[in-house]
């Protein structure tokens, strides 16, 4: 690559390979005895608040763990009361903090004491009870505080549809359907563990609840299709009090022998804490009782890898990312090199990732039926769910690293495998999805049930882009009909100003930043107007501090797209999309982006980053990009994201920046440095 003149604030380029030592010699410190990585993996603090109150529920009290969970969420509170779904929100969510407040009145805290009175206040001067989620309100009728005829009904006698059925429960995505099912044995049930008398919510109705309105809301017409469904959940919970359920107890032990076979290794459900949480309760309802093996697994789990400690607090995550955060830290260590020094963590994390990869079949097989299994779970143990962006992300990892193995041939079969299930999990329209094949059944966003992040798993670009990459990186031609496919489909996806939605990562730059590197990888035509149109666009979206951020309210609001404080996670997601253009106008952004993350790069090898750069649900329902210049006002939610499901991966801040420094050093762009 030619050399361009530097500025005058130029740094030297030793700079740069100092920070890119510094930062592997921290990773290779992170890296656990079994060979791989993890990092904390922050949500909200509605999972420990639901924690604490399905504690209540089993009739748990005297787990330790408890006063280190109540830190937390007293840690987390907002100045103002309220608790919130990502860092900096502008403002809290009702959601999030009804559940705080319901959970610390359970655990016992005093209604009078500084916290309680904050988030009491915050909860009356918003009306928030009138406008909390479905989820929410299950919560409060499993305490006894919300009637449970006014929540959605969710008839067991859903596992009966067959396949081909539009309400089939595989029809929804993976992790709706793992939550639908124990769910539904407690909506039939409706079984209450209220709380003590002195610790009810009654401070929450000051007019009395005979003077609350508990109904569900109703959006639309009558005449609507939502309003059709609004009259079957009457119905429905009506059927709930009616004496004859002809198929009912069938309909429920189904679910609770689907719900058994489903419980992994480590004790939990689908890797995601809503399936576990509710499949507890809703065995324990229809009589396993606490000491059962299986309830003591799913209990015991709570007390491994799913917590995180930190300064006396303990922190339940909603999941966990071993497999995805050692796939990108083997990335990251590959493109500085891969060096002597770091050969035998990458040797012991090969080994642990070719260990993970999972030949059983899940529920993907219900209609994709002719192709073996062969993908990887974002989770360490969830083999029903193996998902299609870990897999893409490993195939790139184990191709790169495969020629400094001592013996490649176990990756030979692995690719193998992975290769021929990606293909097959291509969805009609080009993209991929990141659990199913097809999942677009939207009829069922509109049930009254789903008013909360997403019930369908419809193809993205930015898993998408991780598949073409992937393929590219095997030597994949661009014109197999499968990366065809898939270019289409990136191309119709694209913006007008240029850039591309990102589904599972802050956003238009996390969707960007992957379309790039993929295009380069099957040798599509960098200089393309679409492709330049692109760049231009991360260029435009730089700050001025070097960096680039973007604020996870730009999933509701389109002036948002790539504006927000920076960060080193998108600074580098960005940079690795202008290197993959690799045009000499770009050089002054890039050299701009890799003096920020030089200059920001903390003395132990890291970088600090309180931001939420990882997305778990947008809170479109539909599971994928919505036009919000006509759409916005159907989502029933502001900047504070209260449909949405937002996180923040603590290894993001370390292997993205990691990839982009050692990509810079190994293409020459320190000449700009």
């Amino acid at each position: 690559m030619q050399a361009t003149p530097c500025s005058a604030t130029a740094r030297p380029a030793f700079e740069l390979e100092r920070a890119a030592r510094r930062a592997i010699e921290w990773l290779l410190a992170q890296q656990q005895p079994e060979g791989f990585w993890v990092g904390f993996l922050q949500s909200n603090c509605c999972m420990e608040a639901e924690w604490i109150l399905a504690m209540h529920f089993l009739g748990v009290h005297d787990d330790p763990k408890l006063p280190g969970v109540i830190r937390t969420i007293l840690r987390e509170q907002r100045p103002d009361g309220s608790w919130q779904v990502y860092y900096g929100a502008p403002s809290g969510d009702i959601n999030t903090t009804v559940e705080c407040y319901a959970a610390l009145r359970a655990a016992g805290l005093d209604p009078q004491s500084e916290a309680l009175q904050k988030a009491r206040q915050w909860i009356l001067q918003h009306h928030a009870l009138s406008q909390i989620r479905n989820f929410t309100r299950y919560w409060l009728a499993l305490i006894g505080e919300w009637p449970w005829e006014e929540t959605p009904a969710l008839p067991p006698e859903i596992i009966l549809q067959p396949d081909w059925s539009p309400f089939s429960i595989y029809r929804f995505a993976s992790w709706a359907r793992g939550t639908i099912v124990p769910l539904a044995i407690l909506s039939a049930r409706r079984p209450v563990r209220p709380l003590p008398l002195e610790r009810r919510l009654d401070e929450l109705f000051p007019q009395g609840r005979g003077n609350f309105d508990f109904r569900l809301p109703r959006q639309h017409s009558w005449l609507s299709v939502e309003g059709l469904f609004y009259l079957a959940d009457r119905f429905l919970n009506w059927y709930v009090q009616f004496p004859w359920h002809p198929l009912r107890e069938y309909a429920i032990r189904l679910c609770l022998e689907w719900i058994v076979r489903r419980q992994e290794a480590d004790g939990a459900w689908a890797g995601i804490q809503p399936p576990w949480i509710y499949s507890l309760m809703a065995l324990h309802t229809e009589g396993y009782a606490l000491d059962h093996p299986v309830m003591r697994a799913g209990l015991d789990a709570f007390n491994q890898h799913w917590k995180y400690e930190q300064d006396g607090a303990i922190y339940l995550q909603a999941s966990e990312s071993p497999v995805w955060d050692t796939l990108l830290s083997i990335i990251a260590l590959l493109d500085c090199g891969p060096l002597p020094e770091t050969l035998p963590a990458l040797e012991r994390a090969a080994e642990w990732i070719l260990s993970k990869q999972i030949h059983a079949w899940g529920d993907w097989k219900v209609y994709v039926r002719h192709v073996r299994g062969g993908g990887w779970a974002f989770e360490r143990a969830n083999r029903f769910y193996p998902d299609v962006d870990d897999t893409a992300v490993a195939v790139l990892a184990l191709a790169r690293l495969k020629p400094h193995l001592r013996d490649p041939r176990p990756v030979d079969a692995a690719l193998e495998l992975a290769t021929e299930w990606i293909l097959a999990m291509q969805s009609s329209n080009g993209g991929w999805a990141a659990f199913d094949k097809d999942n677009t059944t939207y009829l069922l966003t509109r049930i009254p049930f789903a008013d909360f992040g997403e019930l369908l798993d419809p193809p993205s670009v930015d898993v998408t882009a991780h598949v073409v990459e992937a393929l590219g990186t095997l030597g994949w031609p661009k014109h197999h009909p499968a990366i065809q496919r898939a270019l289409r489909y990136i191309r119709q996806e694209q913006e007008p100003d240029g850039s591309w939605f990102g589904r599972w990562g802050v956003n238009h730059i996390y969707g960007t930043g992957a379309v790039l590197p993929a295009l380069r990888a099957i040798g599509e035509d960098m200089r393309q107007p679409y492709v330049l149109k692109a760049a231009d666009w991360l260029v435009a979206h730089q700050n001025p501090d070097g960096g680039w951020g973007e604020t996870p309210a730009s999933y509701v609001n389109p002036a948002l797209r790539g504006r927000g404080t920076s960060t080193a996670s998108q600074t580098a997601w960005a940079l690795l999309g202008l290197m993959a253009v690799d045009d000499p106008r770009y050089r002054p952004a890039i050299a701009r982006g890799l003096a920020f993350l030089v200059e920001r790069q903390l003395e132990s090898g890291t970088w600090d980053e309180p931001e939420y750069t990882g997305t778990g649900f947008p809170g479109y329902s539909v599971g994928e990009r919505i036009d919000l210049a006509t759409r916005s006002g159907q989502l029933r939610q502001g900047l504070e994201l209260q449909r949405a499901f937002m996180i923040n991966y603590h290894l993001y801040r370390h292997y993205f920046p990691l990839m982009a420094i050692g990509r810079a050093l190994r293409a020459g762009y320190t000449a700009c440095l």
